[in-house]
């Protein structure tokens, strides 16, 4: 046998070992780790994710729950696990970032440029504030996985596109309070989205009346964000919250209003209310870029306004996952 191959054979173990070495650091330590700190088994039991359509929104809601529980069970210690695996939280649909309940970044796998940064006063290119609408977000009792919808940039790319992000709020074992996030960028309209701000805009209404009517119109409120406006309307029909016009000069009667094929959506979704609290009306309208018909969702909720019933409404495409 030539010296060579006798060469060649003694160093294959210690390639091959070398090579699942490697294989050991890089995925499943990680896994080993993640187990370890969230259990064998049922890591997801205190996560409900019924209300989502999508996989890509079920991934992102876990992607960023997983974070949390790092943070939960390693305290600020696990920080240095984020940025040390910067690149294991940074995916070509969404990445991760922690903040401080001022706002003040402390890990973004995105843009490593942000961080020790404060961004409580950074608005997108709509005006809608985003931090502080994260804050206001995680203290909403409809918003269990504290939802926020605006204009971001993609890493690497030089233009906003419209994203949607979710959130936890987590104490660490030394008492600090962080929170954690993640979005997709092109997000899919889930019917939560809708449902969330419906919520909170028919209770902001039965609390405040009319005093609560510049914040829904406001359109870099949470009850706006791209097509989506959230709207109110009397038992007959009259408007008091355009989704059009912050004050429409147009009498229009919604009760008399139809879908592209002569149905009804707004009565009967009324109707609908006299045995629920909240409604799901489907309808067709004209897709803007196709010009075919589409089926749009509508979620609509009653309640009251200087001793009336009112509706308020909002509506999106219906969810159409493969």
């Amino acid at each position: 046998m030539k010296s060579s191959d006798r060469n060649i054979r003694h160093h294959k173990p210690a390639r091959a070992s070398h090579q699942l070495q490697n294989l050991y650091l890089s995925i499943i330590f990680p896994i080993i780790l993640l187990l370890v700190i969230t259990g064998c088994s049922g890591k997801y039991d205190e996560l409900d994710l019924s209300m989502y359509h999508y996989r890509d929104t079920k991934n992102l809601v876990k992607f960023v729950f997983d974070a949390a529980q790092i943070l939960k069970e390693q305290g600020l210690a696990g920080l240095d696990y984020f940025r040390n695996n910067r690149q294991r939280f940074q995916t070509k649909d969404h990445y991760l970032y922690i903040y401080d309940m001022d706002c003040n970044n402390i890990f973004h796998s995105g843009m490593e440029n942000l961080e020790n940064t404060n961004l409580i006063d950074i608005t997108d290119k709509n005006g809608k504030q985003v931090a502080k609408l994260t804050l206001q977000a995680l203290q909403d009792p409809n918003n269990p996985h504290a939802w926020v919808h605006y204009s971001w940039w993609e890493p690497g790319k030089f233009y906003p596109v419209p994203k949607s992000s979710c959130h936890f709020k987590v104490t660490t074992p030394e008492g600090k309070e962080l929170f954690v996030g993640g979005g997709i960028n092109y997000p899919q309209e889930e019917q939560e989205f809708i449902r969330i701000i419906v919520d909170d805009a028919a209770e902001l209404i039965k609390e405040k009346g009319r005093d609560a009517f510049p914040e829904i119109i406001d359109p870099t409120s949470q009850f706006n964000y791209r097509d989506v406006r959230v709207f109110a309307f009397r038992s007959d029909g009259e408007i008091v919250i355009s989704p059009v016009l912050e004050d429409s000069l147009a009498k229009i009667d919604l009760l008399e209003c139809s879908d592209e094929v002569g149905h009804k959506p707004f009565i009967k979704a009324m109707k609908g209310l006299h045995e629920n609290d909240v409604v799901w009306e489907v309808f067709l309208a004209k897709n803007r870029f196709r010009r075919e018909l589409v089926k749009k969702c509508m979620c609509l909720r009653k309640t009251s306004l200087d001793g009336e019933d009112i509706y308020v409404g909002a509506i999106t495409d219906l969810p159409n996952p493969p």
